[in-house]
């Protein structure tokens, strides 16, 4: 497709609905052949059941679906010379995927083992579900794809990320019925509303009607065709209809519903690129409704299997066992004449090949499902045009976020021409500080617009729908084709996309794997409106595990950083936007906090990851310290630092290391995670026996987890986030979770030997401070003027 497509000529001739058909029957072969065969792939000899595999795995009743979606996305490839890309929503049916993957030829250039003659197919076949093979689902593993299959609902969102500024690619999702039912997916309609038709590519959905899912009929199929185009007609679509059961008459509408909707785009696309067009257009959908299992058995022990939700998975169970179900199986296969369909060697006859697109234009060979082969570095400037000046660290204070929006503006003005990073958020964007980006981009919209809006802009690059789930889906879909974005979430509501992440840590682990598979830009989190200064949200808003769910995941992918400051911030999301393959969790606040690090200690700090601040405690040169306050995250460091304060003045003999932690993975032993420490260093760093009393962002637990190894792990203690919250002052907070300096110094002489006794007047004051601070907000709504007004040089 080009920048300005043009129509192509339409009509199916009896030698391309042979050439179809030939080909979408030995896609249907082989798919049947991956679910049961282990030996005997031509069935040169009757089966026996030393040919069938001991454990039958994967999923058929979606695969006959697939194959035709597969079979015409080549002809009209081919046809048209199209760029184009699918994404496989019914990522169960994998051996579909593989099957056209190998007739094509990009499976045997990827994989040189599984060679397209009769070895190739023993072993295609053998792998499949197989101890030492690969997934049942549709997967990294698999060429030309970008979705993995094993969690359904993100599909959609998938295909839409991919065709945002890539204006010469046609994406092809298709939806399966079951996968229409969940949350994520049906989000994903509203994508149209975002897709520019200038600078975007098209996306072409197929949705996918077989009737059932693994037990139950699923709902849109069971909706009329009327009720289906209102739904369609609703999220901005015109729908196109194919259905039956009958081959021949499927190949011809299906081949006339994709001509149709292919000019369509084309035309779209042309009124917006040549003529202007302003309007949102109604972009088409094909519905697809074929029986479930199609052309597999249709009956088996006495029972309706083939349109039914009995052929979900694998409709002859017992075919080691049981002759008839051997029977019935061989019957099966040879129904699809595969003699006609692979010559004496095995390989694909040229008939089946007709209608398959050449090099590249191939669905399995697509670079844009490989996006690192096309990623491009991205234009940073220099971090020095963003620092904030700390003369003397403690007294100024930023907004982190605000500045970092600087940043972010600069980068989304040096690549308006190449149009090659987004950022996206649910609604949040001027909520999170960030808005300096508009003065590069707006939001993307192309509904109509009120002259009450603002900043909305038909080919903007800033993304925002009150759907976390669709903005990760978008961005996974950018980032897997190769681009660069990053995704801005209150901290809270990012759990929403729990599961999400999950599937794309496992995608980047399996492709760290794959000498074939380039690397990608990484997954950048910024979560702010974190759960300290959630004043006015309160209770619902506070919830900081997310940092916990990440770090459970694959240690290779995973990195969080808590920086405490505006500096630290810059030099962490520099880093995380130039680093591949990684998930970057980026925890940062958007209230004014002090600034502590000028960028240059910021840079060595960030890459250091944990360090002590030796201005900020008061370390006696040449003996140990008496005391480690160790913090993470920005209001845990202040907290900290006030504590480090009244040690020295209540204190003075008491001698205090104070250690900063942003890269949370320090703590870990270096086994366990590429960033973590020997525990030379761990031990060095926090003692292996002095008390440490740890202020950290999140739930405290974590910390105990991460370090629990250490030899001085029985004398940490940590502060953090109790599940106490509610709408009050941010000083109240920390106090209600027991994380304020006033608790922290507490702690301190409760720990350090010979303090309970010499310091008891010094906790007394400690916990009388805390006692007027809550009848001071009580009295006057905000928090003591020694704390709303400290800084640290007091």
């Amino acid at each position: 497709m080009s920048p300005d497509p043009q129509p192509a000529p339409t009509g199916l001739t009896d030698e391309e609905l042979t050439a179809l058909d030939a080909h979408w029957r030995a896609a249907n072969y082989l798919s049947v052949g991956q679910i049961y065969l282990m030996a005997n792939p031509l069935l040169t000899e009757p089966l026996r059941p030393e040919h069938i595999k001991p454990r039958l795995l994967g999923h058929w009743g979606t695969s006959p679906g697939l194959n035709l979606v597969h079979t015409h996305l080549n002809r009209v490839i081919a046809r048209r010379a199209l760029d184009a890309l699918c994404v496989w929503g019914p990522g169960h049916g994998g051996p579909a995927v593989l099957a056209n993957s190998w007739l094509e030829g990009s499976y045997t250039e990827t994989y040189p083992d599984v060679t397209r003659d009769a070895a190739g197919m023993a072993r295609l076949f053998r792998q499949f579900s197989f101890p030492g093979g690969v997934p049942s689902h549709v997967a990294p593993e698999t060429p030309g794809s970008i979705h993995e299959g094993g969690e359904l609902g993100y599909s959609l969102a998938h295909a839409y990320g991919a065709a945002f500024d890539h204006p010469e690619l046609l994406v092809a999702c298709v939806v399966g019925d079951g996968e229409a039912e969940t949350g994520p997916l049906a989000t994903s309609w509203h994508s149209t509303a975002f897709l520019d038709p200038v600078h975007d590519g098209a996306v072409l959905p197929i949705l996918h009607l077989n009737g059932y899912k693994i037990a139950n009929p699923t709902v849109l199929a069971r909706m009329d065709r009327a009720e289906l185009d209102a739904f369609f007609h609703g999220h901005g679509h015109e729908p196109l209809h194919v259905e039956g059961d009958d081959p021949r008459a499927v190949h011809r509408a299906m081949a006339a519903a994709m001509d149709t909707a292919l000019d369509r785009i084309a035309a779209i696309q042309r009124a917006a690129r040549r003529e202007g067009a302003a309007e949102r257009p109604r972009w088409p959908v094909i519905v697809l409704r074929t029986p479930k299992g199609w052309t597999g058995p249709a009956e088996v022990d006495g029972v309706p299997v083939a349109g039914t939700w009995r052929a979900h998975q694998v409709p002859l169970s017992g075919v080691r066992d049981n002759p008839e179900h051997l029977r019935q199986l061989e019957q099966w296969m040879r129904s699809y004449r595969p003699e006609e369909l692979f010559d004496e060697r095995g390989a694909p006859r040229p008939v089946v090949l007709g209608a398959v697109p050449a090099g590249n234009r191939r669905l399995g060979a697509t670079p844009y499902a490989n996006g690192g082969l096309l990623l491009r570095e991205l234009p940073l400037p220099p971090l020095e045009r963003y620092a904030v000046a700390v003369d003397k660290p403690g007294t100024t204070l930023h907004e982190p976020t605000r500045v970092l929006g600087d940043l972010l503006r600069d980068v989304m003005a040096a690549t308006a021409d190449r149009r090659d990073f987004r950022l996206v958020g649910p609604d949040e964007t001027a909520s999170n500080r960030l808005q300096a980006v508009y003065a590069a981009s707006g939001k993307a919209w192309q509904e109509r617009t009120l002259p009450v809006d603002e900043h909305l802009d038909r080919h903007g690059r800033v993304m925002e729908i009150l759907s976390e789930h669709t903005c990760q889906g978008w961005l996974e879909g950018y980032l897997l084709t190769g681009r660069h974005g990053l995704f801005s979430c209150y901290e809270a509501f990012v759990h929403i996309v729990d599961s999400m992440v999950n599937q794309h840590l496992k995608w980047l682990r399996v492709s760290r794997r794959l000498p074939w598979r380039a690397p990608v830009a990484s997954l950048n989190y910024l979560l702010t409106s974190h759960v300290w200064r959630q004043d006015h949200n309160g209770f619902s808003h506070q919830d900081p595990g997310f940092v916990d769910h990440v770090l459970n995941k694959s240690p290779e992918a995973v990195r969080v950083y808590l920086p405490p400051d505006a500096n630290t911030l810059l030099a962490v999301a520099d880093h995380a936007l130039r680093s591949r393959d990684y998930v970057n969790v980026i925890v940062a606040g958007k209230q004014p906090c002090f600034d502590w690090l000028s960028l240059e200690e910021a840079r060595v700090h960030c890459a250091r990851g944990a360090g002590i601040w030796d201005w900020a405690g008061t370390e006696v040169a040449g003996r140990e310290p008496d005391v480690v306050l160790a913090c993470a995250g920005d209001v845990p460091t202040q907290e900290v630092l006030a504590a480090s304060r009244l040690l020295r003045r209540h204190l003075p003999d008491l001698s205090v290391r104070v250690v900063n932690v942003v890269d949370i993975a320090r703590l870990m032993p270096a086994a366990e995670h590429p960033h973590g420490m020997s525990d030379f260093d761990y031990d060095g760093l926090f003692t292996t026996d002095k008390p440490v009393v740890f202020a950290y962002h999140g739930y405290p637990w974590l910390i105990h987890r991460l370090a629990y190894r250490r030899t001085g792990h029985p004398h940490l203690h940590v502060r953090g986030y109790k599940e106490i919250g509610t709408t009050t002052t941010p000083f109240d907070m920390v106090v209600g979770n027991d994380m304020d300096r006033y608790r922290l110094v507490m702690d301190v002489i409760d720990r350090v030997p010979g303090l309970a006794v010499r310091a008891a007047a010094v906790r007394q004051h400690m916990e009388d401070v805390r006692l007027r601070h809550h009848a001071h907000i009580r009295a006057h709504g905000v928090d003591l003027p020694e704390v709303a007004d400290w800084s640290f040089g007091d």
